[in-house]
């Protein structure tokens, strides 16, 4: 819940963070080590860097910036040069110098549309635990792709959408909605709200042969009695 101690406060603009260049001025606002109303500035450094949540899921389109980021900044708007906020601060890399990062304003703008019309961010799930598996060579090109890594089912969970698929632990799956699938994070990033109730084909690998099935994800329970691995989805 957020809350202000002020009636008649003027509200800054939500950017258009797609609109973002490298060099482009970058304003931190936050309270670091409880110094409230500090202002750091700096650049934009780079665009489009991903992050892992504590999930494990990863966020996506990331700002990175070198505008001195400490903890307590955390929260507080990144804001461009205009005075509108372009992301939200997030993380810094421990040790290192002037690479901070920020979640981007059309993120925060998503996630905020989501939980005004949900109530929270819907995810698309499918009830399987996952690791990264090497593609030999053959098997890469026997499937027509240059992909060298695909993920392995390492437990599927009875009565779930990838169960109800007929999917099996042990499979391989090479590709969904014709994407292909090197790592569990490039699998979370097909599973977005937009997945939820669609049909979708997967390419696997099953005993030596190559299978189609359609897969339809739902949307992910609060809390999914997945069968703990590296990574669930």
């Amino acid at each position: 819940m957020l809350r202000t101690a002020a009636d008649g406060l003027a509200a800054a603009r939500l950017g258009d963070s797609a609109r973002l260049r490298q060099g482009q001025i970058a304003v931190a606002i936050g309270a670091p080590f409880g110094f409230q109303a500090t202002v750091t500035a700096g650049v934009v450094s780079a665009l489009g860097r991903t992050l892992a949540s504590r999930s494990g899921r990863p966020i996506e389109d990331v700002i990175q910036t070198d505008a001195a980021l400490n903890p307590g900044n955390s929260g507080g708007a990144l804001a461009s040069s205009a005075g509108e906020v372009i992301g939200v601060n997030t993380a810094v890399i421990q040790g290192a110098q002037g690479i901070c990062f920020a979640i981007a304003a059309n993120t925060v703008a998503f996630v905020v549309g989501q939980i005004l019309r949900f109530g929270a961010v819907r995810r698309a799930w499918l009830g399987i635990a996952v690791g990264t598996v090497a593609l030999p060579q053959r098997v890469a090109d026997a499937a027509g792709s240059a992909q060298r890594t695909a993920v392995m089912l390492q437990s599927v969970q009875a009565g779930a959408p990838a169960a109800r698929a007929g999917l099996r632990s042990g499979d391989i799956l090479l590709a969904l909605d014709g994407v292909p699938i090197t790592g569990p994070d490039a699998l979370l990033r097909r599973l977005a709200s937009d997945a939820i109730g669609r049909a979708m084909p997967a390419r696997l690998i099953r005993g030596g042969r190559f299978v189609e099935l359609a897969l339809t994800p739902a949307e992910r329970p609060a809390r999914p009695a997945v069968a703990r691995a590296r990574h669930a989805a």
